[in-house]
């Protein structure tokens, strides 16, 4: 049986209705095969519950999950206070699952992930979307064991609020990880890269208390970009600065790697709120990111999902952004999809949306937790003739 697909997006004033299109939508292209599994990405701004009760009336018990995002995006391009349901159908089989202790344990979470996983011998992908301003992700990465396959990223929203949900099955809401266990004649290609380099800018990291990065080079982080990009200091606890500064990560370094670090928001005494923990006394780096770095990110990333599908045609394609893609291609909403297209074609379903942090197994070592990058997972049938 051919694994097929379909996405559908749709906006509405409220996100019952908005729901309800997208999934009509996603249904009526995918013809007379039944979905067995659905991811859907709604926006931040309408209600979970209204989001799910319309997707539901439509999908009943289909295997779903999803997330909240700023925008939706889809082959299509971007789509702005709308849902995106993707839908996929084939040989294969889907459990979702609803874990909602992440914000108080990453650890205890994967444990419970890992345990669900290995009752089964046969080998799966896991897809999994976690709170991104409640729970620790790279404790929830340290505890999930090198041989799961196991991608995903933190739902993003409203970063004033800290406003995100995450939905499973009919099970919504905050401070969550949602999963899916994904086995049977189906194939997995995980693909992630990013656009930010290093522009000599060099800091050492003098004060961190858990997800706050107090001080740079002995001084508020907002001062330290204040002097390096002339705005004052105070101006950095306020919209727009607080959150442009996802923007200028920095590149932290972790071992011989440079790992990408951004800040979520800045706070009123100007440290940078962070989703991952920076240690007292290592050098930091400014990054800054291009259109053209991104796009060709994109192209890299969408080459080594492919490259891992072997001769498989890919039927779907999940693409997770980093919010500040979003923010960065402002003037051009959906470039990072048409670079997508350049590799993948224009003919093949895509869903996605933008997130707070991305989640991509290695294969011999736990899963990474990243910043600022784009993931593209594609999805094909695993034994075609």
């Amino acid at each position: 049986m051919t694994v097929v697909s379909s996405v559908g997006y749709a906006q509405a004033l409220d996100g019952r209705e908005a729901g309800l299109q997208a999934s009509h939508q996603a249904l009526n292209r995918l013809g007379a095969n039944v979905p067995g599994f659905a991811v859907v990405i709604a926006s931040h701004q309408y209600q979970a519950r209204e989001v799910l009760n319309g997707v539901s009336s439509l999908l009943g018990d289909t295997p779903m999950i999803g997330f909240s995002s700023p925008a939706g995006l889809s082959q299509d391009g971007q789509h702005p206070h709308s849902v995106v349901v993707a839908l996929l159908s084939g040989d294969f089989q889907a459990d979702t699952m609803w874990f909602p202790g992440y914000a108080q344990s990453g650890r205890e979470t994967a444990a419970k992930i890992v345990q669900h996983a290995q009752a089964r011998a046969e080998r799966q992908s896991i897809l999994f979307f976690a709170d991104g301003f409640n729970g620790d992700a790279e404790q929830f990465c340290g505890a999930i064991a090198p041989d799961l396959n196991i991608t995903g990223a933190l739902s993003s929203g409203d970063l004033h609020t800290g406003n995100t949900y995450q939905m499973a099955g009919s099970q919504t809401g905050t401070g969550g990880v949602v999963a899916a266990f994904l086995r049977g004649n189906l194939k997995v290609g995980v693909g992630y890269d990013h656009g930010w380099d290093p522009v000599g800018s060099q800091f050492r990291v003098t004060r961190s208390r858990g997800f706050w990065l107090r001080t740079l080079d002995g001084r508020p982080a907002s001062e330290t970009y204040a002097s390096l990009f002339g705005y004052p200091a105070r101006d950095w606890a306020f919209p727009p600065l607080n959150y442009l500064a996802r923007l200028y990560p920095l590149g932290v370094e972790q071992g011989e790697d440079l790992v990408v670090r951004a800040p979520i928001r800045v706070e009123a005494d100007g440290s940078f709120r962070m989703n991952a923990t920076i240690r007292d006394g290592i050098d930091a780096y400014l990054l800054v990111g291009s259109r053209v770095a991104c796009e060709r990110a994109a192209r890299q990333a969408t080459q080594q999902a492919l490259l891992q599908l072997g001769d498989a045609k890919p039927a779907f394609a999940l693409v997770l952004v980093d919010v500040a893609w979003q923010m960065l291609l402002k003037a051009q909403p959906g470039a990072e999809i048409a670079a997508v297209q350049e590799i993948l074609g224009t003919k093949i379903p895509i869903a996605g949306g933008y997130t707070l942090g991305q989640v991509a197994s290695t294969g011999t070592t736990t899963p990474k937790f990243l910043n600022q990058h784009i993931v593209v997972i594609v999805f094909a049938e695993a034994n075609q003739n």
